[in-house]
């Protein structure tokens, strides 16, 4: 016999709901609804972000309060459930959630699954009678209390992780802008030789990209904060008490520090997730940033022999199990791979959006899966960008020189005096005889060599038109 035979043979217990009777484990603190839901969804052995818990034990506890402030609730009997809410919150008994992430699309499962736990904590530690439905879930539907719980649980991993690691790799590439600023480099399009530029304007657009995907992210956190909390199950209101949403989103808002407010129509929040579609699209943004800004530092350190070789990038790791020697730009693949990543959550979270059917989405639990792990990833990867690569790369500051001065397009500069024409059969000339730009416009009496010198003077070619 099993150790899982043994113990459902023997230590579990008879709870009922209004299906019937369910075995459940003589332990747990849950009860026949969420018992229900492990047996049922037994689909990827990954439970539901604990930040999703937390989020909704938040929503329960200032309920709590709300409906006995209201007179919907024996105020020790609120103050109770929200004593356990708050341990919850606070991270204790997550070994009480076990419910798989891919559910009923509702949340419902992990809505009781909480609503369970908490009863059983006030039976336990208050000796009060308290039901999951009747009084922990009291002015509330799983179909607005679990989206409200993503969208709190989405702003607070974007202003507690995700925006330190933001501004922290920001600032990164901008110190790295301004080491760089006077190193000259080739300028390269459509990964050819351009006009020079200098590796510190790299650094700065890089460092730009960064502070636009923070703002656009930004921008979207007032339409986050819009909660649905107060439509309960089709967006009516029905069986919750006026005043009930104001006061829970109030209270969160305050302790929190969240931009929330009630939602201007609930009948778009209770059956559209387009807000948080939204986000998703900001993060899959601030991905394809990512990747462009880690792929370009791949190639200006590939080599170290035949490739750019115009950086050095820190030493982390072993780079082959047989070449002896060889090290990999492991960070920034790492970046890379985030990005398809978030790239990806973003499908199938833009699917997930569109499957509002009346008034319902059915999608919720995926999408918040998929939400709250772009935000993670983004996070980490972020951070890690900052401290194990941007902070360490270093400049090849001749070799970076040498192609800036190799390249014929420097003679870009010579279009005012010369015209476009005549510079273009030197640029020609120069690719056919490898002979330099500058000895042909000598040769040929084109230019003084004082006016020429001026004008191929490389720093002030990165500068252009720019002030």
């Amino acid at each position: 016999m099993t150790a899982e035979h043994g113990r459902a043979a023997g230590r579990t217990r008879i709870e009922h709901d209004a299906m019937g009777e369910v075995a459940v484990p003589a332990d747990a603190l849950w009860g026949a609804q969420t018992q229900r839901a492990v047996e049922n969804f037994p689909v990827s052995g990954e439970r539901v972000d604990p930040r999703l818990i937390v989020a909704l034990a938040r929503i329960k506890a200032a309920a709590a309060r709300a409906n006995a402030a209201l007179g919907r609730l024996d105020p020790d009997d609120a103050s109770a459930i929200a004593a356990a809410a708050d341990a919850i919150a606070a991270g204790a008994h997550a070994e009480q959630f076990p419910v798989d992430v891919f559910q009923t699309g509702s949340g419902t499962s992990t809505n009781m699954n909480v609503n369970e736990v908490i009863a059983a904590l006030v039976r336990a530690g208050h000796g009060r009678d308290v039901h999951p439905n009747d009084h922990v879930n009291a002015s509330q539907s799983s179909n607005d209390v679990f989206p409200s719980a993503i969208h709190l649980a989405a702003l607070e991993a974007v202003r507690v992780e995700l925006f330190p690691a933001l501004d922290e790799l920001h600032g990164a590439l901008a110190a790295k802008a301004g080491e760089f600023a006077a190193v000259v480099k080739a300028g390269r399009t459509h990964l050819m030789d351009a006009t020079p530029v200098t590796l510190g304007q790299e650094f700065g657009g890089y460092a730009a990209q960064i502070a636009e995907g923070r703002e656009r992210i930004g921008d979207t956190l007032v339409r986050v904060g819009r909660l649905p909390l107060g439509g309960t199950a089709t967006g009516t209101g029905l069986n919750c008490p006026e005043g009930f949403a104001a006061a829970v989103i109030g209270s969160l808002a305050g302790d929190l520090e969240l931009p929330l407010v009630e939602a201007p129509d609930h009948f778009a929040a209770q059956s559209a997730r387009d807000c948080l579609v939204e986000l998703s699209g900001q993060l899959r943004t601030l991905a394809v940033s990512l990747i462009k800004i880690a792929n370009d530092l791949r190639w200006m350190a590939s080599g170290p022999r035949t490739g750019l070789a115009e950086l050095r990038l820190p030493d982390l790791q072993p780079g082959s199990s047989i070449m002896p020697g060889k090290v990999n730009p492991v960070i920034p693949e790492a970046v890379t791979q985030v990005g398809a990543q978030v790239i990806g959550n973003d499908a199938a979270i833009a699917f997930a959006g569109s499957q509002g059917n009346f008034e319902l989405n059915v999608y919720l639990p995926v999408l918040a899966r998929n939400l709250l792990q772009s935000i993670s990833l983004l996070s980490n990867v972020s951070a890690l960008f900052a401290r194990r690569c941007v902070w360490g790369i270093e400049a090849d500051v001749e070799r970076c020189r040498t192609y800036a001065e190799a390249t014929a397009q420097v003679a870009t500069a010579l279009n005012p005096h010369l015209g476009y024409e005549t510079v273009a059969g030197l640029v020609k000339e120069s690719a056919r005889s490898g002979r330099p730009v500058r000895e042909l416009v000598l040769e040929r009496g084109l230019l003084a060599e004082a006016d020429l010198d001026a004008a191929l003077d490389l720093l002030p070619l990165t500068r252009g038109g720019l002030r």
